[in-house]
């Protein structure tokens, strides 16, 4: 259930932000943070190539999707900004010159930092299950983990867990595997050896 809101804040408020900051409305309150850091965009950036190409171009995929970064979704009274959000292309219609969508994706992924991931896992969680979003992922680069959730009966069901350079293959886009290490490009290998005791 959505919950009541606790003050109204209007468009006019997130336009008038510099801009340096991402604005939403979260059951009508204001919420802003600026860019993020250089591992949060790496790994949203290399995500974002990798579905982009499997299944927006088919390029060793399937097609069949369309894909956008930081998109402005109005959902309802809500405006949020996932780091990544992809649509099937026959749900897409939205071609107009309007700078948000109000069509609900079919996926979304965010990457969570020290800022965002309270507002990640609760309140915008809470709103894409009411909309009907039926894939959620939350990437957290600083425990190189990836969460995978499937909406069911308007709550989230936990998948999959991937971490560290595991091969991912998770839907909706199981059609291809890939490994979680191309993320986190800078990040030195895991030790698999490091918690032993020594002999």
């Amino acid at each position: 259930m959505l919950r009541a809101m606790q003050r109204t804040a209007t468009y006019a408020d997130v336009e008038a932000l510099p801009p340096h900051l991402v604005g939403e409305i979260l059951f009508g309150n204001l919420v802003t943070h600026p860019r993020p850091h250089c591992r949060h965009g790496l790994a949203a950036s290399a995500l974002g190539a990798i579905s982009t190409n499997a299944f927006q171009f088919g390029v060793g995929g399937p097609g069949g999707w369309v894909f956008v970064d930081e998109p402005e979704l109005h959902l309802g009274p809500h405006i949020v900004v996932p780091d990544i959000a992809g649509w099937r292309r026959e749900r897409m219609t939205e071609t107009s010159e309007k700078a948000f969508f109000e069509i609900a994706p079919d996926w979304i992924c965010e990457v969570l930092s020290d800022r965002t991931e309270k507002y990640d896992k609760g309140d915008k969680r809470r709103i894409y299950a009411h909309f009907g979003v039926l894939n959620l992922w939350h990437l957290d680069p600083r425990a190189r983990i990836l969460e995978v959730y499937r909406l069911q009966d308007e709550s989230w069901l936990l998948t999959h867990t991937f971490v560290d350079t595991e091969d991912v293959c998770a839907p909706p886009f199981d059609a291809i595997t890939f490994s979680l290490g191309l993320l986190w490009p800078f990040d030195p290998p895991s030790d698999p050896t490091a918690s032993e005791p020594a002999t």
